[in-house]
C-alpha cells in the first residue's frame, strides 16, 4: 500500500491541475467585478504629474462623467493600450484622467513625452496608496465615473478598440441618457 502512495498523490495533483485548467477556460479573467460598481468613487487628493502645486480631487471632477485610466511607465501592457487612447479617447466625449500609479514622476513624464498625451489631466499616485481605495492591483485598469462621482464601470487590462465599441461607448451613452 505504501508503494501506491506516490501514485495516489500524483493522481490527486493531476486532478487538481485539470480542474484549474477547466475552470480558467470557463471564466473570463478580464471579468473582475468591482465591489465599487454603482458606489461612490473614493475620495482622493493627488498632485498633477509634474506640478505638485496643482491638485486634483474627486470633488473637482464632479459635474461631468470621466474615465480614470490607471497606467505606469513600467507597465508593458500600457504600451499596447496607449495608441488606442491616443486615437480614440477624444471621440468618447468625456474627460480622460490619467492615473499614474506607483511610478517615478520623471519616468512617467518621459514616457508621456515619448508616447503622447491623450489625457486631459494626469494625477500622480507615487506610492499607490490612493489606488488601494479604488481596488487597483495593477495597470492598466480603467474606471468610468459618472457626473455624481459614482463608479459605473471597471475594465481590467488594456483597452482595445473593440472594448471601447462594445463596453465603454455604450456605458457612456447610458450615462448621457440618464442625465437627460
Amino acid at each position: 500500500m505504501t508503494r501506491l502512495l506516490p501514485l495516489f498523490a500524483f493522481l490527486l495533483l493531476a486532478a487538481l491541475f485539470g480542474f484549474g485548467i477547466w475552470y480558467n477556460t470557463k471564466h473570463d479573467q478580464q471579468e473582475i467585478v468591482s465591489p465599487l460598481i454603482d458606489r461612490a468613487a473614493p475620495d482622493f487628493d493627488l498632485p498633477v504629474l509634474g506640478d505638485n502645486s496643482r491638485r486634483v480631487t474627486k470633488a473637482s471632477l464632479l459635474g461631468k462623467p470621466y474615465l480614470l485610466n490607471v497606467f505606469g511607465s513600467w507597465c508593458i501592457e500600457c504600451v499596447h493600450e496607449h495608441p488606442v487612447l491616443m486615437n480614440e479617447a477624444r471621440a468618447l466625449g468625456v474627460t480622460l484622467v490619467g492615473y499614474n500609479y506607483k511610478d517615478d514622476p520623471a519616468d512617467a513624464s518621459a514616457w508621456i513625452a515619448k508616447h503622447g498625451n491623450p489625457f486631459d489631466v494626469i494625477v500622480a499616485d507615487r506610492d499607490g496608496r490612493g489606488a488601494l481605495d479604488f481596488g487597483v492591483y495593477g495597470a492598466p485598469e480603467t474606471f468610468l465615473v459618472d457626473a455624481h462621482g459614482f463608479i459605473r464601470y471597471k475594465h481590467v487590462g488594456p483597452l482595445t478598440p473593440d472594448d471601447l465599441a462594445r463596453e465603454i461607448r455604450p456605458a457612456i451613452d447610458a450615462l448621457r441618457r440618464e442625465n437627460r
